[in-house]
């Protein structure tokens, strides 16, 4: 698997604020912020979990007790033409099924985005321990057998107010796969999302 990671974190650069409203109103049909660590059942309100198992397995078990991270925002979408061609360029490999002279709409992709934060206090608010985390997390992922798809994480800041405001960082975790088709597309998505959930769970990330 192709793993990078960046830094976002400029003055003019998005911060991540938690709790988010997409109304300014609150309305409980607005998309918001869910916290899925208190409530758990709370994901059959999430449109794009329902929509894709996938991706509501993966928060599941992001937000899980034994979890290092938990979540804030997520998406999942076929990828646009110009996308699918900067992942394939990304990808650099002679797909099997796609030789190099294959034109891009042939093809098809598939890709996610995750907002994590890390749970521990001290760790969230570290730029250092986040970047450690994402030096350990590409590494691990890049010998994982999934050579048609990345994983993209990008560090951004972040302020939460859930139990009082703190400032910190938050990382964007973005899976993308591309296949010969649609549903080939969305299975190499599926079994690299699983991969490096199961990597985000395990006990020396941190």
């Amino acid at each position: 698997m192709l793993a990078e990671w960046s830094v976002e974190c400029a003055p003019d650069d998005p911060v991540l604020v938690v709790p988010w409203s997409a109304d300014a109103t609150a309305s409980q049909s607005a998309p918001r912020f869910i916290d899925l660590r208190e409530n758990p059942y709370d994901l059959d309100h999430l449109p794009e979990a329902e929509q894709f198992p996938p991706l509501m397995h993966a928060l599941r078990a992001l937000n899980a007790a034994r979890s290092p991270v938990f979540t804030a925002k997520c998406d999942a979408w076929p990828l646009s033409e110009d996308e699918l061609s900067d992942l394939r360029q990304n990808l650099d490999l002679d797909l099997e099924f796609a030789p190099a002279d294959t034109p891009t709409d042939a093809l098809a992709g598939f890709a996610s985005y995750i907002d994590l934060l890390l749970r521990e206090r001290s760790l969230f608010a570290s730029f250092h321990q986040n970047e450690q985390f994402l030096h350990r997390l590409s590494r691990r992922a890049a010998p994982l057998d999934h050579p048609h798809a990345m994983l993209d994480c990008v560090i951004r800041p972040a302020l939460i107010d859930l139990t009082g405001p703190q400032e910190g960082f938050s990382i964007t975790l973005y899976i993308k796969a591309v296949g010969p088709d649609a549903n080939a597309a969305a299975e190499h998505w599926d079994g690299a999302l699983q991969a490096v959930v199961a990597l985000l769970r395990g006990k020396d990330l941190l």
